[in-house]
């Protein structure tokens, strides 16, 4: 199997030596080109046309022109902002503008991992928890539904999540996937914290605007 080719384009010389030295230990990663400008990314593209691409958008707007701009010309480049920019208009913007993967520098080097290997399968990958809140904001209908797969749900996940649409209780979710009520108010947590919700009602909210992309498939 030939090597995934990485360029990695980070303002932040330290940040910049902590990737390299954090997507250099997978085998089949190689690091082929460094940046730390908008410029660099379209010419790191053309000039080396590596399979992914980690971009830091310190200036946003013209990170996501050159996002755009390399997206029309080499379509085939996976492409992860990876940043600092926490706003919901960010991430809507990164991905307008055809970003496979929106990552906090916040997250874990584990999470940064999992964005990389899911935009290398062709996935869309967006740091958990914060995936809903981007959904209602996106205009564009195809990224939209791209989003809402990216927010990871497990197969029991699923299935709670369809009986609390159907007005079910803790209890009687219990009783209907026989398992214990404490366990449901385990999932019951998980889902608030993937769905950044308070409490159940805001659980339930979050599950209807998903509904429509992502939950057909939940219950196969």
């Amino acid at each position: 199997m030939s090597d995934i080719s990485i360029a990695i384009v980070e303002d932040q010389p330290l940040m910049m030596t902590a990737l390299t030295t954090f997507l250099s230990t997978p085998t089949d990663f190689k690091i082929v080109a460094f940046g730390a400008t908008a410029a660099d990314m379209i010419r790191l593209a053309r000039f080396h046309v590596p399979r992914l691409m980690i971009l830091s958008p310190s200036v946003p707007d013209e990170t996501y022109d050159a996002i755009r701009t390399i997206r029309n010309v080499l379509p085939a480049i996976k492409i992860v902002a990876y940043t600092s920019q926490h706003g919901v208009d960010h991430a809507v913007r990164a991905l307008d503008a055809g970003a496979h993967g929106y990552v906090l520098k916040r997250s874990s080097a584990d999470e940064l991992m999992a964005a990389v290997r899911a935009v290398l399968k062709d996935e869309t990958y967006i740091t958990q928890g914060f995936a809903v809140r981007v959904i209602d904001a996106l205009r564009n209908t195809d990224v939209r539904h791209r989003v809402a797969e990216a927010i990871k749900l497990s197969q029991r996940e699923g299935q709670i999540v369809r009986l609390l649409l159907r007005g079910m209780t803790n209890k009687e979710i219990a009783a209907t996937l026989r398992i214990t009520e404490k366990t449901v108010k385990h999932y019951m947590t998980e889902l608030m914290q993937k769905m950044q919700a308070r409490n159940r009602v805001e659980v339930i909210i979050a599950a209807q605007r998903m509904s429509e992309y992502r939950l057909q498939s939940l219950d196969a």
